[in-house]
């Protein structure tokens, strides 16, 4: 089981921590997948591969969690909305990212799901309609549907022209 975790424990936890876009809640997703694998893995079927296995389970338990913070209430926080001019330079790539997860964490849960699965962990549409359980076709649509959401919501926070250059390489 050591080196099960070993090899799988970044992807799993590159998932998670996408998914759930909190640290602290990403690792206890990937210790809760393991213990899940751990649990299930007589009845993990050999003739299928176990990639897309692991990973299902793990976007379970990413579900599992959001559900969970959802229940509970949020803590109220004072937020700065000014957006920098975009005019004013060039924003570093630091800061590019951290509102490319903002933006990725306000998507419905099955477009963000599949869109990490397709652009980060680099799975194919196929091993991610398994992983998912829904059709080809459909993983595409939502992997089409994500980034366009994930623009739009950029595009609103007064980041454009960096939006375009960055999607366009995903």
């Amino acid at each position: 089981m050591v080196d099960l975790v070993d090899r799988y424990k970044g992807q799993v936890f590159g998932l998670c921590l996408r998914m759930l876009g909190q640290r602290q809640d990403a690792e206890d997703a990937v210790q809760e997948t393991f213990l899940r694998v751990l649990k299930s893995l007589g009845r993990w079927d050999a003739s299928r591969d176990f990639e897309p296995w692991l990973m299902a389970i793990a976007g379970n338990r990413c579900r599992t969690a959001l559900a969970a913070r959802r229940r509970r209430p949020m803590p109220q926080t004072l937020e700065d909305d000014t957006v920098p001019d975009a005019d004013d330079g060039q924003r570093s790539a630091e800061q590019l990212a951290e509102e490319v997860q903002l933006a990725l964490a306000d998507l419905r849960f099955e477009y963000r799901q599949a869109f990490v699965l397709f652009h980060e962990q680099e799975m194919e549409y196929a091993a991610i309609a398994q992983v998912m359980d829904v059709p080809v076709g459909t993983i595409k649509t939502w992997v089409h549907r994500a980034r366009r959401e994930l623009m739009e919501r950029l595009r609103l926070r007064g980041i454009h022209q960096e939006t375009r250059n960055v999607l366009r390489q995903v």
